[in-house]
């Protein structure tokens, strides 16, 4: 596992001692049973604490929801991925033939579950000082650029904040149709503000994202309002 080491050493910036827990980490259930599933629960937890730990002490006055909503930004799979693709993990992963030839390398879900599966090796290896410098220095440009409070929110939250704020009812929120195929379903949903005398319609492949759509476009019609009216 020479060029495994190799890597790690240059795109980790970390030595393993034990080089089997590192090829284990890096070994995807279709290439063997003895593979990173295990080493990927332990990674979770363990970037869950570091990354918790590292917002409650950069943002002393943040509430719990906020601080939520920010590590849910930076642990989500999505963010996993595009840490584990700037280090290269998609050429390092050993997987079976059969998902290598599917494009498994460059599979989101495989290359954040491995990410996962090295910060847990990190951890039993070098202790949690370690894995905790690898973390941050890995995360430090996101954890520069975190969005404030109202850019994490979704636009059903925001809406219901918008809503509750002036003191009215929450948004009623209806399907009103469902079409195409069980495997490719499409939603259409009614969103109805009373106080306002909107109604709007959105979109999607399930109930939440018309909802969300149906939401957004509830929020242009109050920030045009509101705007006009000053």
């Amino acid at each position: 596992m020479t060029s495994a080491g190799a890597w790690a050493d240059k795109q980790l910036g970390y030595k393993f001692s034990d080089p089997e827990l590192l090829r284990r980490a890096l070994t995807h259930k279709s290439r063997s049973s003895v593979n990173n599933e295990r080493l990927e629960f332990l990674g979770d937890a363990v970037l869950d604490l570091v990354i918790s730990a590292e917002l409650h002490h950069a943002f002393p006055d943040a509430d719990e929801g906020y601080l939520s909503r920010l590590r849910s930004r930076l642990v989500r799979g999505e963010t996993l991925a595009g840490v584990a693709t700037e280090l290269g993990v998609g050429d390092i992963v050993e997987l079976g033939s059969g998902e290598s030839r599917s494009g498994g390398h460059q599979r989101r879900s495989i290359l954040a579950d491995a990410l996962e599966a090295l910060y847990g090796a990190i951890y039993l290896d070098g202790g949690f000082d370690a894995v905790r410098d690898v973390i941050l220095e890995q995360f430090a440009g996101r954890l520069r650029e975190l969005p404030d409070d109202d850019e994490l929110k979704d636009p059903k939250t925001l809406l219901q904040e918008a809503l509750q704020s002036r003191g009215f009812e929450l948004p009623q929120y209806t399907v009103t149709r469902k079409s195409g195929p069980p495997h490719k379903r499409r939603f259409e949903v009614r969103c109805v503000v009373d106080e306002f005398n909107i109604e709007t319609e959105g979109k999607g492949s399930s109930r939440r994202k018309a909802e969300q759509r149906a939401a957004e476009a509830v929020l242009r019609q109050i920030d045009t309002g509101d705007r006009h009216a000053s």
